[in-house]
């Protein structure tokens, strides 16, 4: 009895630590790399190293996502399309809710912290990203502003 207690307050820890809160939407911001596919099923794609990323700019609970290419010299190259970008708080989760021109879609904020970003879409399938960015292998290792 003394142990199942003890399991159900770590539980309830360990789900309320993962709540996203709307102080974290800042930590959206910055490039992200996808690191693998969790399938609805429970089948994993990973994914080794991306040239190309989603880079977040955010301010307050709207902003913009972006996909951007990253070049050799720690520079990114990107076009002028992107996806407008808006948190939404519902039933105790955090949602994204996005819109083009051409279509709304929305996807499960699960987990958000300072390296990892964890988001669900409407067929299940999580995606988890991990924080990044420049990466300058031509300068002899001058830092890329």
């Amino acid at each position: 009895m003394k142990n199942t207690f003890i399991i159900l307050v770590l539980s309830l820890l360990f789900v309320s630590c993962k709540q996203i809160k709307p102080t974290d939407i800042s930590k959206l911001n910055g490039y992200w790399e996808i690191t693998k596919v969790v399938f609805d099923k429970g089948e994993e794609k990973a994914y080794g190293m991306n040239e190309n990323f989603d880079f977040f700019k955010m301010k307050g609970n709207k902003g913009t996502r972006t996909k951007v290419m990253a070049q050799l010299d720690g520079t990114f190259l990107t076009t002028n399309t992107f996806e407008n970008v808006s948190v939404r708080f519902a039933d105790e989760k955090a949602f994204l809710d996005y819109k083009t021109d051409y279509a709304k879609w929305s996807e499960e904020l699960i987990t958000l912290s300072d390296e990892e970003l964890v988001v669900k879409n409407a067929e299940n399938k999580e995606y988890h990203y991990k924080k990044t960015g420049p990466v300058n292998l031509l300068n002899d290792g001058k830092e890329t502003k």
